[in-house]
């Protein structure tokens, strides 16, 4: 799979905007539960007082916190607020914003929650005697004397240490339920105050819930346009390697010899360039979006639910642990079946190419059934592995909801019995629980991913093994031009060549020599098997000699540009192939500039004429895939025209008479021997009568040369060929 990811270098800008806006989301994300738990415990529970600081204050409520404040904090109040402002109704403190830094704003709050605390508790003790007694004499140390107290009077009177001593008492009360527990009692106390000055607090607890709510809907809408963009972003990434890669595979697959064809089915090169490349892209797009965005999740979810309450995390650990085992053990099981899945879907892609392409002799010799059977093996595999693979998939769903909804059920249990003790607020349960489940989804992301992971590795490794196929015919690095010299132009050579097949045990062609001149038409006729097609394969190089040299115009073909050599070349392989199109279309394959002329006397030549003007729309005639819909005779005599048009120096025809009829053979022939009169022909046959006029004929058996010259020549003197001979053909007509 690494040997996949460097084809992302393109695409590295674009992954890093996505990079930093799926951060940029996932920490939207983590900010919305905090914000609910701001409007749940702030916006409703302290209606909309977000702390101890108070706007404005009586100035007798100032003296009376002041009893329990050190001069530093009083002097930092002092300097943030109007001292003894009248309105009607009396005398106030006021706070002035401006100046007011947070550093300043949490020290104040700190300052104002010990002291609102301690002052509301005296005042609160007053309304029970027979409570203050006992407390009073706790916190101070000392007895109350008797009859109605003023208890606030009576503390002002003591000491600055006395008081504070007091003062820590009751804070260490608060503190005990937790940190935040002090500035809430401190809120209800600055509530109060709001009330007695007839300060209208539903409008202020309306303005705190409307801003913190409008700026949870733009954090929520920032999110969602990062989730878009990425998505976007995810999708052209995906989308441009996947192009790429099937671009390189295709193109590697161009530069293919023979020998690698050997490796690789072209079912399985179908699989590898359009299923496995699916799964790539697939990997990538869900990766852009989670790799980053379920870390940062997880870890942040963790981070801001410790925060709401440390007391509950052993939830989470408890949470993740079974995620993770959850994980590794699908991992563990589900791993070894992708690996199969790939292998499954080549070898349901050759039954059905196989039967598809052989459906006619399927027919004729009435193996449907045996072909339905087989296919029908190959589909069960397929079905039986993915299957396997989608009910390990389909059961880890339901585990995962078991296990989100029990988190949800613990933190609800444990979270209501912390708030009945006082010790958490409901917005911070509310906020952790939705904290949790970030976490949790974040696990199911990356479970997804690692689900994703293994096949998307499987794929990757199978295109990256045709990627990596080593070539084994090459272009020089300084190539030979071809001769422009038209006195050697069409000249082929072969000197002492012998070829063995890659991994055979024995050579297939055993030093075989022999010169094709222009002008000249040299055939090649022996057994099936006795190598007469790859003999002329080694000339446009789709096999190298294994020793000896093939050289065309004098030049070593392997010291030449495979397009240079091949621009010499009108090749017509043994079997005919047409590719969907038109008749134009295919004839002009090997020159697209050919004239309308060019293409009707090629058309004239190879005998196709007579059929092109019986189709309806003639040279415009649609072609089907593999020109299924022309009859062999048709496809072999269009692909001669083909290479005709092209009008190279050098011809190979690799047995591409053997659909015609003797008629048109022997009108092709002779037209053939005009249109082609300076070029070099190489021509295999299986028939005497199609070879017989050649110049020269080389006669080949288990590979090596055991006649050449003429027809007259290799009658007298050559019994392979008199054998070949007087099995086609009787003495009378072969005299």
């Amino acid at each position: 799979m690494k040997k996949i990811m460097k084809y992302l270098k393109p695409f590295a800008g674009s992954i890093a905007v996505a990079v930093v806006l799926v951060f940029v989301q996932a920490m939207c994300d983590l900010k919305l539960p905090d914000y609910m738990s701001n409007i749940v415990n702030v916006g409703i529970q302290q209606s909309g007082i977000t702390d101890a600081v108070p706007e404005k204050i009586r100035a007798s409520e100032v003296e009376k916190l002041f009893l329990f404040l050190s001069e530093d904090e009083q002097s930092l109040i002092a300097k943030h607020y109007l001292g003894e402002a009248s309105e009607a109704g009396g005398d106030y403190w006021i706070l002035q914003k401006k100046g007011l830094s947070s550093s300043d704003r949490k020290e104040m709050n700190t300052a104002f929650a010990r002291a609102f605390a301690t002052v509301g508790t005296m005042e609160s003790l007053e309304k029970d005697p027979d409570t203050l007694q006992k407390v009073f004499g706790e916190l101070s140390g000392q007895a109350l004397p008797g009859g109605n107290v003023d208890l606030i009077a009576l503390v002002s009177s003591m000491p600055f240490e006395q008081r504070m001593q007091i003062a820590d008492k009751v804070i260490a009360e608060y503190e005990a339920l937790g940190e935040s527990m002090l500035t809430q009692a401190a809120v209800q106390f600055v509530k109060e105050e709001y009330e007695a000055i007839q300060l209208d607090t539903v409008v202020l607890q309306r303005s705190y819930i409307i801003r913190t709510g409008g700026a949870m809907l733009l954090v929520s809408l920032l999110a969602a346009a990062c989730t878009v963009v990425v998505g976007f972003l995810g999708a052209r990434i995906g989308s441009g390697l996947a192009r790429d890669l099937r671009k390189r595979v295709f193109r590697k697959v161009e530069d293919f010899s023979n020998a690698e064809f050997d490796k690789f089915s072209t079912a399985s090169l179908i699989t590898r360039t359009t299923n496995d490349v699916i799964q790539v892209q697939m990997l990538v797009i869900m990766a852009i979006r989670m790799v980053i965005y379920a870390p940062v999740m997880g870890i942040g979810g963790t981070i801001y639910a410790l925060q709401k309450s440390v007391s509950m995390s052993w939830i989470i650990a408890l949470a993740v642990i079974l995620l993770l085992g959850l994980m590794l053990t699908i991992f563990i099981t589900v791993m070894p079946k992708f690996k199969s899945i790939q292998k499954l879907i080549d070898r349901l892609n050759q039954v059905t190419r196989e039967n598809l392409s052989g459906l006619m002799v399927s027919r004729a010799y009435n193996t449907q059934k045996f072909e339905e059977q087989r296919f029908d093996g190959a589909n069960q595999n397929l079905m039986k592995t993915q299957l396997f693979v989608n009910r390990v998939m389909a059961a880890m769903m339901p585990v995962m909801m078991l296990i989100m909804n029990g988190v949800n059920v613990l933190i609800i249990w444990v979270g209501a019995h912390q708030i009945a003790a006082a010790s958490m607020q409901v917005g911070d349960m509310m906020a952790y629980m939705q904290y949790a489940m970030q976490v949790v989804m974040s696990f199911l992301a990356l479970s997804m991913m690692f689900i994703m992971f293994p096949r998307a590795a499987v794929s990757g490794d199978r295109i990256a093994e045709v990627l990596d196929t080593e070539i084994s015919i090459r272009d020089p690095e300084h190539p030979v031009g071809m001769d422009s010299d038209l006195s050697r132009t069409g000249i082929v050579e072969f000197k002492d060549v012998t070829f063995r097949f890659p991994g055979a045990e024995e050579d297939t062609l055993h030093h075989i020599s022999f010169t094709a001149k222009p002008g000249e038409t040299t055939a090649f006729i022996g057994s099936t098997g006795s190598g007469k097609s790859t003999l002329v394969n080694l000339i446009p190089r789709f096999y190298d000699a294994t020793e000896g040299t093939v050289t065309v115009n004098g030049v070593d073909v392997r010291n030449a540009a495979q397009h240079d050599l091949r621009e010499q070349i009108g090749y017509v392989p043994q079997k005919a192939i047409l590719f969907s199109g038109t008749i134009d279309s295919n004839l002009k394959y090997g020159d697209a500039d050919a004239s309308e002329e060019a293409v009707r006397i090629a058309a004239e030549t190879a005998q196709a004429m007579e059929f092109i003007e019986s189709k309806p729309d003639k040279f415009d005639e649609p072609i089907a895939q593999g020109g299924t819909n022309v009859s062999g005779g048709q496809k072999q005599r269009l692909s001669i025209a083909r290479a005709l048009v092209k009008q190279p120096p050098i011809y190979i025809f690799d047995d591409s008479f053997s659909a015609l009829d003797f008629k048109t053979d022997a009108a092709l022939r002779r037209a053939l021997k005009k249109q082609t009169g300076n070029a070099t022909v190489l021509l295999v046959a299986q028939r005497v009568g199609t070879i017989r006029h050649a110049e020269q004929i080389i006669v080949l058996d288990e590979g090596k040369i055991v006649g050449k010259g003429t027809h007259e020549e290799l009658m007298e003197n050559c019994e392979v060929y008199q054998q070949i001979a007087y099995s086609q053909l009787s003495k009378e007509e072969l005299a």
